[in-house]
């Protein structure tokens, strides 16, 4: 089973502290509980709720042998979304969005396809045949590609949805998002407008621990939806196995009448 919510566990992660009133979007007033010394309060039942919906419809996306695309690059969150959307095998973005990476996803493909040409060169001997500055080149050109796109190199088509910390942070991400129609995921802060995202999660966006939790709930659903896939296809293998060739009724047919001559 994914994890279940727990409110205290909330409460103790400060996924509920917004940022001050004068910094809020009133598009968030309905996941606002309160106003404690200027700084406004999420109402943790509503978290709860909208993550547990949340992650019904990515648990189904990854059932059904899709990706979902992670993004988060501002430093609480890069290290907490590189470890744990790397034990679920999604691809995810960290360092810096590259404009374009979705709407142009052709010109994405290449640069990943570069990389894996530069690594074929190491094994194949063209490496070899390469003078020292081509290979300092090369070797720089392929780390800056690795920072870019290593995490995101087995993404062959665009992402099912987007899973985004902070969407003002990365609203680039989110307009490519919602230019291609592809599902939209977020945690979203009391400065932030939570109508712009399909699957809004009002929770804190900055604190480490808070994103940490988010996560957690997250992966879990992501994990128990590729089990059930992984056992559907062990299921339906097993059955293929055991069940015996039928014959068609044209082949039934085929054999009477073959019988019937030979008698």
């Amino acid at each position: 089973m994914s994890k279940k919510a727990n409110f205290q566990e909330f409460l103790d992660a400060g996924v509920h502290f917004g940022h001050l009133r004068r910094k809020w979007n009133p598009a968030m007033a309905p996941y606002i509980f309160d106003e404690q010394k200027g700084i406004h309060v999420i109402d943790l039942n509503k978290t709860i709720a909208h993550l547990e919906h949340a992650c019904a419809a990515m648990k189904q996306i990854a059932k059904s042998g899709k990706k979902i695309l992670f993004v988060a690059t501002k430093k609480q969150a890069k290290s907490i979304i590189a470890e744990k959307v790397s034990e679920i095998n999604m691809p995810f973005v960290t360092e810096r969005w590259t404009g374009g990476m979705l709407t142009n996803f052709a010109t994405t493909r290449k640069s990943i396809r570069k990389m894996a040409s530069i690594d074929k060169m190491k094994t194949d001997g063209t490496w070899e045949t390469l003078n020292k500055r081509e290979r300092l080149f090369k070797t720089r050109q392929r780390d800056k590609m690795e920072k870019n796109f290593g995490s995101i190199a087995d993404m062959t088509r665009q992402p099912a949805a987007i899973f985004i910390v902070d969407i003002l942070k990365e609203h680039i991400a989110l307009k490519e998002a919602k230019r291609l129609n592809i599902p939209t995921f977020a945690m979203v802060d009391t400065n932030s407008n939570p109508k712009l995202v399909d699957f809004p999660i009002p929770s804190n966006d900055d604190a480490t621990k808070s994103i940490s939790l988010i996560m957690d709930h997250v992966t879990s659903a992501i994990k128990e939806g590729l089990e059930e896939r992984k056992n559907a296809k062990e299921k339906q293998a097993s059955e293929k196995a055991e069940k015996p060739a039928e014959k068609t009724e044209v082949a039934k047919e085929e054999e009477a009448e073959k019988a019937t001559k030979e008698n």
